[in-house]
């Protein structure tokens, strides 16, 4: 990528800071041109087909995939960790009620900052790498909690407790439904949470970063990141994919409706992506997960897929458009017994492992981040009048 450098020294960059390289990071990586992603230095798409969850969490915030013995101790520790402060969970009816029909993951910011409060979370400028891992475990685990509560008591329900006896993903939805899964359901809800656990320096990520360059608490570098993820061109959009299998309804409505929307310039919720111009591997797995469920809904989110490329290829030739995470994560959720409004949380359930990588990584270099603008206002600098 060529960049140019103004008559004022400062350095044009492509809108959107698009394929700009902003740091070395050891995480992970996106390669949009080979539809390939990875976490450290295994295929994210393999470790989601054959780890479980805490592996991978191990994984990101440790550098290595445990053995069998550190699987066994990470699992009990952040297990310990899923119940809540008794500042926070006295605070959750007054969040829930206050967040209202913004919903869970908007009440889990304010919760957040409670639970770092309460933990007392300190900078991690001031505290060192063992500190720093510890807050990160904390925050992760009780997000869960955080998540589930608030959706509950949303809807006047009791908050369930966690269980140290659960897997990450069973208790997830153990906690949001008040039944034990079985297993083929936390099987899957895994395989989306490890497929989306990170993914490059993607925008939440990237001000989770910006927020630990400055030095601030692991909470303050958390609710950030939630801030970025709760918008719609971020992580708001597996609900709206499945709308759009609503909208179209029938098997008889899919050309005329894509057709429609296409000639007129419209985009559809669940395909393209800014990075990937092959399929996104995410949702080519987690199609895989859908069609191992079977049933009506998985065989026309199939055939919607097939004649969106299709009709494309007609109208738009030489456009790549593909199927992104969102399409498939929203079916396999559905599938799962999720309701709508828990799928962005639930990708906030996955994400914020991603982020706490990225946030110890990132606490790691004292330098702050610091980019600049360029003016394009009225006129050059004039004296104030009186």
């Amino acid at each position: 990528m060529s960049v140019n450098r103004s008559a004022a020294g400062t350095i044009d960059v492509p809108r959107g800071l698009a394929g700009v390289v902003v740091t070395d990071t050891e995480v992970g990586d996106v390669r949009g041109l080979e539809g390939f992603y990875h976490y450290r230095q295994y295929s994210a798409v393999e470790l989601a087909q054959t780890r479980g969850f805490e592996d991978v969490w191990h994984l990101l915030v440790h550098g290595e995939l445990p053995d069998a013995a550190q699987r066994v101790e990470f699992a009990a520790r952040t297990a310990a960790l899923r119940r809540l402060p008794e500042e926070v969970r006295v605070a959750l009816p007054a969040i829930a009620e206050a967040s209202g029909g913004s919903g869970p993951l908007a009440g889990m910011r304010t919760a957040l900052s409670l639970l770092g409060a309460a933990k007392g979370f300190r900078p991690v400028y001031d505290i060192d790498a063992g500190a720093r891992l510890s807050d990160t475990l904390v925050a992760a685990a009780a997000v869960p909690t955080l998540l589930t509560a608030l959706y509950r008591l949303g809807r006047g329900l009791e908050p369930v407790e966690p269980r140290d006896d659960l897997s990450y993903a069973a208790n997830y939805l153990y906690m949001l439904t008040g039944s034990e899964p079985d297993a083929a359901r936390v099987r899957a809800i895994e395989q989306y949470l490890i497929s989306t656990i990170d993914h490059g320096f993607n925008a939440s990520t990237f001000t989770a970063r910006v927020i630990a360059s400055t030095g601030a608490d692991v909470a303050a570098c958390l609710v950030g990141a939630v801030g970025a993820l709760s918008g719609p061109l971020h992580g708001g959009a597996p609900s709206r994919a499945l709308d759009t299998l609503d909208a179209i309804g029938t098997p008889d409505r899919i050309d005329p409706w894509i057709r429609e929307r296409v000639l007129a310039g419209d985009r559809i919720m669940g395909f393209g992506h800014a990075v990937y111009r092959t399929e996104d591997p995410r949702s080519r797995m987690l199609r895989e997960v859908a069609q191992s469920f079977g049933g009506p809904r998985v065989e026309f989110a199939v055939e919607v897929e097939r004649r969106v490329e299709a009709i494309l290829a007609e109208l738009k030739p030489g456009r790549e458009l593909h199927t992104n995470v969102e399409f498939y994560a929203g079916v396999v959720m559905e599938l799962c017994g999720l309701p709508r409004e828990m799928f962005t949380p639930t990708f906030a359930a996955a994400r914020v492992v991603g982020w706490s990588a990225n946030i110890l990584e990132q606490a790691e270099d004292r330098k702050i981040i610091r980019p600049a603008a360029r003016y394009v206002g009225v006129g050059a600098p004039v004296a104030v009048p009186e």
